[in-house]
């Protein structure tokens, strides 16, 4: 008579968010190795921190299996195709072949039809927008795209709200983003939105970038990294000075008195090397601030605004949704699970 085998009765482990990325012949590879490197990566220093497991990464071609030649002399070979990019949580096109002749293949619009109409959720960086177009996804939404492609992206797709002046436009169900570098602040919004600002914070921490720029920000700015050392940098200076008063009342006035310029003289420098206003990036700031504290079990709104120097709740609730497009309360019910 055979043994019985005990049936061990407990909780289900947590399925794995899976995101696909999609891969074709000819593609520059930074902004597939932003994916991979976000979403694909091991991640020991986040033992601790994560409610939720991490994510599950598959790279998907159209013909998986066969070589895909990348710009720089080398290939990648896919190991997944569309039909696991049509079943996956999230799908981001990072690329399309050729943005100004505008083939976007078919086997690929279907394959992001199907995963809309599941519910996934859609992502593009760069001239990938073109692909959710194609789709008919971002028809009567504000969508963005590369600086360079968005005059033709708005003539090619006139159902589409092009924005060309905005780092990443998030509606939840879809996002888009411009190039490159947008690309990176895109994927840290997605961990943020999943896994919440310690998380993303430590993420960014490994990427050596900034762990918050606000999606509105300007695409094209003129010194987006310092090339002066801090002596000589007057509108950085101001910038640490901020940071360390963030909890004091804040003006123009004062922020360039910290860089020794005239107001006229600092708001032309700040915006031509932030691509946004000194008080609204003082506001993300104090935003970014908030973010760790609203996770954290203790505290109410009301302390956290004063906390990190906002006048008002009501001005502290009024940003805060603005920014991240939920209430203070409603991230803290999202993401106080995620403090070690």
């Amino acid at each position: 008579m055979a043994q019985a085998v005990p049936v061990v009765i407990g909780p289900r482990p947590e399925p794995v968010h899976t995101v696909a990325v999609y891969a074709f012949d000819g593609m520059a590879p930074f902004e597939l190795g932003v994916v991979v490197e976000v979403f694909g990566l091991a991640r020991p220093e986040l033992a601790g921190l994560l409610a939720a497991p991490w994510y599950g990464l598959k790279v998907c071609a159209e013909r998986p299996g066969t070589p895909l030649e990348m710009v720089g002399g080398f290939s990648l070979v896919a190991r997944h195709g569309l039909d696991e990019l049509a079943a996956a949580d999230t799908v981001v096109v990072v690329a399309v072949p050729d943005a100004f002749r505008g083939e976007v293949s078919a086997e690929l619009v279907r394959a992001l039809r199907t995963a809309h109409e599941r519910g996934a959720r859609i992502v593009s960086i760069c001239s990938g927008a073109f692909a959710l177009a194609a789709a008919g996804l971002l028809d009567g939404r504000a969508a963005t795209t590369h600086w360079r492609y968005a005059e033709l992206l708005r003539q090619r797709y006139p159902a589409v709200r092009v924005d060309p002046d905005v780092l990443y436009v998030d509606h939840g169900d879809l996002l888009t983003s411009a190039g490159s570098a947008a690309g990176i602040d895109l994927c840290l919004h997605l961990v943020r939105s999943d896994h919440g600002a310690v998380v993303a914070n430590t993420v960014a921490r490994r990427f050596v970038v900034p762990p918050h720029r606000d999606g509105g920000q300007a695409q094209f700015v003129e010194a987006p990294v310092p090339a002066l050392p801090p002596e000589e940098d007057p509108v950085g200076r101001s910038m640490r000075w901020a940071l360390e008063h963030l909890t004091e009342p804040l003006t123009v006035a004062l922020l360039a008195g910290a860089a020794n310029l005239s107001e006229r003289s600092y708001l032309r420098h700040f915006t031509a090397r932030t691509g946004t206003s000194p008080m609204r990036w003082v506001t993300t700031q104090r935003i970014a601030a908030s973010l760790p504290l609203l996770e954290a079990p203790d505290g109410t709104v009301e302390e956290i605004a004063a906390a990190v120097g906002f006048e008002s709740a009501a001005t502290y609730r009024h940003h805060f949704s603005r920014t991240m497009h939920t209430s203070p309360s409603g991230y803290r019910r999202a993401f106080g699970r995620t403090v070690a």
